[in-house]
Formats: structure tokens, sequence, C-alpha cells
């Protein structure tokens, strides 16, 4: 399959991404760069200084709110791409409404109680959605060891041993790395026709 042939297929799909931090921003942008055309993404937080070091945000964008700025970002790669941002708290009820026009959903929190929040969700309003999540991005060890787990239509990335900490940092290699994976399982599931 040639790469306007992928493009071709896979803008056909929207794919909704929970959180526009670290993975999610890089998870979107690697997506948009594949021909993903349709994004609904959902992120309650600003810009911090602190997120610089990686996330797919600028020095002039600190302090605005990272869903409308990732929309910003995302279309200075595809003009044409028809992204839906929303800045707000995701909740059962809100996961509901905004993902249920997705073909695929992601999971890029930080937090571990709204990961799992949102895989509950996921698991009992769209069961028959594929979700894509992460575990265990802290620190620069062990980026050898990241990986795919398949079950079914629940998806994760990482290293699963990792978890971040204030002396075990989420740093721009591992946290890409988790983000690419997670594009390119999108991008599998798409091209398999979801």
């Amino acid at each position: 399959m040639t790469f306007e042939e992928i493009k071709k297929k896979v803008s056909q799909y929207t794919v909704g991404i929970a959180g526009c931090g670290g993975l999610g921003s890089n998870c979107a942008a690697m997506l948009v760069r594949s021909g993903v055309t349709k994004l609904i993404i959902a992120d309650f937080d600003v810009i911090q200084k602190s997120n610089l070091n990686r996330q797919f945000f600028f020095y002039d964008q600190i302090d605005k709110p990272k869903a409308d700025t990732l929309k910003k970002n995302l279309l200075m790669i595809d003009p044409h791409a028809q992204i839906e941002s929303h800045v707000i708290r995701l909740d059962r009820e809100k996961i509901e409404l905004l993902f249920a026009p997705c073909d695929v959903i992601v999971e890029a929190f930080d937090l571990a109680e709204n990961k799992q929040m949102l895989i509950e969700t996921v698991l009992d309003i769209f069961p028959e959605k594929p979700l894509v999540c992460a575990s265990g991005l802290g620190g620069l060890d062990d980026a050898d060891q990241m990986r795919v787990v398949r079950n079914g239509n629940l998806i994760v990335v990482g290293d699963f041993l990792e978890s971040v900490s204030e002396k075990n940092p989420p740093m721009a290699p591992k946290v890409t790395i988790a983000a690419a994976l997670q594009a390119n399982e999108v991008l599998r599931l798409l091209l398999c026709e979801v």
C-alpha cells in the first residue's frame, strides 16, 4: 500500500484523543502527518513551561489551553484537517457525548485514576470501539522494553515498569516512543478497517 493509499483510507475515520499532553499532542501530530484528518481532542489544562520538555507546544504558547492550541498546531501540519477541540475535564457523561462518533479512542492521561475512569467508561459504553492506552513512561530507563499488549479492543503500550514520579519524571524520549506506538496502533486498526 502506498502512502497516498494509506492517507486516503485513514482519512475516512475519526479518532478521539483524551488528553493533549505528552502522549496526546505527539500522537495527534503523528496521526495528522500520516493522513488522519478527523480528530476529536479534549483536555482541560493549560500549557506550562514544564510541559515543553515533552509536549508538542512552544514557548509562546505557555498559559494557553492545550486542546485549542494543539488544534492550531495540527492545522499547521494539515490546514484541511477537521479537528474538534474541547477545553473540558472529561467525565463519564462527556466521554459518551464527545467520543460517540469516534472509530478509535486514545487514552493520553497523566494520572492513574483518570486512566482508569476512561478505560472503565469506554469498555462499558463503547465496548466495540478500540481503546489505545499507555502505561509506564517514567524516566529514561527501559526505553528498549517498550512494547504493545493487545487484549481484544483494549491495547496498552509502555514498559509497564517505570511509573512517573518526582524522581522519575516523564521525559521526551520515552513519552514520544509511547505516543508513536499509540499512533502506530491507531493506524493499524484503521487500515484493518477497525
